[in-house]
């Protein structure tokens, strides 16, 4: 298996220019809808006796009230509660108990549920997910356990971890006028003053089969999966049509600073971050090929010389989020003890100075394609990573088909496209930049 591995991405190096569907072998799927709007896709693929399902719903923190943040994660917790026909507790167990393992995602634009399965067990997943979609109860027991669940788990992994506290900040900083100013944990306070009625309601609203989309992936024959979709999901009703509102970004005319002490802070950090463009639209290839000529990896430009050789940092990560309505470009950097942010900031400034005047090298353009036609290739090979880019493309383009042609949009882009973008949307005026100093004390 390692020869294979290894001749593989010897291939992807040596083939960088060839047609990409000579690279990736397209994925062959069926799709249909029932009738209440359940968008279905049946993937089949037989290498292993495992059977994925994804249920995915156009629902996520931007579809949130700026005074109830955190509904959406909230379902993605109160969804393991009980149903007509499972009982507090059990869901994760039924699924556990076959051998099958299940989690949940949510984001600011969707949220999802999967599980993995063996093959024969299929119909087990199908009724777990039926169940959850239209007997889900949304109750006083389940409602006070979950509160208490999401609010320890805002403490745990935001209140109380280093930089825990940054993502919210960051899209604060970002945003400022559309729903993507809060993130998907939300604030504690609001949970705690919703009205069981108030979750009833979300949950009535984008729960609903209209608003999902379900996708089978894996070892299974297609009249039986058909089959077992009529029976589970076919009687559930359609929901309301839902009403989505969303507030547009307006363009930020100059730089916005923050500037954070927190106790619990060891290291000095900076982040920069700008507001890009939607998922899908041509220039976030472009990005996403700068974002790994940057700051992604140990060949990257800014750990060449921030870490590496100025020695300046003890790590730097980049921060790419490419969302249904807007995205956010940028990168994290935390200095070693007793560097000056000052000295990190300036290194950073001068090398994305360097990529806007003078673009990218020959050779880190083909690194960088090689790396996303190996990236994808991976992917592809992943029945659980199909199954949720299909889901993905059709939940947010309606068109599953994307899939066949994602590597084709990033070979296209040029190495005068990198230069472009980095010129176009990395500069002074639109930049976010957030700062955590050490207190004092310490």
């Amino acid at each position: 298996m390692k020869k294979i591995a290894f001749f593989l991405l010897f291939l992807i190096t040596i083939i960088a220019s060839t047609s990409p569907a000579q690279v990736i072998k397209p994925i062959k799927f069926e799709e249909y809808d029932l009738p209440n709007g359940l968008h279905v896709i049946l993937y089949p693929e037989h290498s292993a006796p495992v059977v994925s399902t994804r249920v995915y719903y156009h629902v996520g923190s931007k579809n949130e009230r700026a005074d109830r943040t955190g509904f959406a994660h909230f379902f993605e917790h109160l969804m393991f509660e009980s149903t007509d026909n499972i009982k507090r507790g059990e869901y994760g167990k039924n699924i556990e108990a076959v051998g099958g393992e299940l989690n949940a995602h949510t984001s600011l634009d969707r949220t999802f549920y999967n599980e993995d399965v063996p093959t024969n067990y299929l119909r087990l997943a199908l009724w777990g997910e039926s169940e959850r979609m239209h007997f889900l109860h949304v109750d006083a027991a389940g409602v006070e356990t979950q509160r208490q669940v999401v609010k320890e788990e805002k403490r745990n992994r935001y209140d109380n971890q280093p930089y825990g506290t940054f993502f919210p900040k960051m899209m604060e900083s970002v945003f400022k006028t559309s729903q993507y100013q809060w993130t998907p944990i939300g604030q504690a306070q609001y949970i705690d003053q919703a009205t069981i009625q108030e979750f009833q309601d979300f949950y009535h609203t984008y729960y609903v089969p209209n608003n999902a989309t379900l996708v089978i992936a894996g070892d299974f024959e297609t009249a039986d999966a058909k089959k077992g979709v009529e029976d589970y999901f076919g009687s559930i009703p359609k929901g309301a049509d839902i009403v989505r509102s969303y507030t547009p970004e307006q363009p930020q005319t100059s730089e916005r600073y923050t500037e954070v002490e927190e106790k619990i802070t060891p290291l000095p950090a900076v982040a920069y971050a700008w507001r890009t463009v939607p998922e899908g639209d041509k220039d976030q290839y472009a990005l996403d090929l700068l974002t790994n000529v940057l700051a992604q990896g140990n060949s990257s430009r800014l750990v060449k010389r921030l870490k590496d050789k100025d020695q300046l940092v003890v790590e730097i990560e980049p921060i790419v989020l490419s969302l249904e309505k807007d995205g956010v470009f940028g990168m994290l950097a935390v200095a070693k003890a007793g560097i000056e942010i000052a000295k990190v900031r300036t290194a950073m400034d001068e090398e994305i100075a360097k990529i806007q005047k003078e673009g990218v090298s020959e050779e880190e353009y083909q690194k960088v394609r090689n790396q996303t036609t190996k990236d994808l290739v991976t992917q592809a090979a992943s029945t659980g990573q199909v199954a949720f880019q299909l889901a993905h493309e059709y939940t947010l383009f309606h068109d599953a088909k994307r899939v066949n042609t994602e590597l084709d949009r990033y070979l296209a882009v040029s190495k005068q496209d990198i230069q472009r973008v980095a010129k176009k949307y990395l500069t002074l005026s639109a930049r976010s930049v957030i700062v955590y100093t050490v207190p004092k004390s310490q």
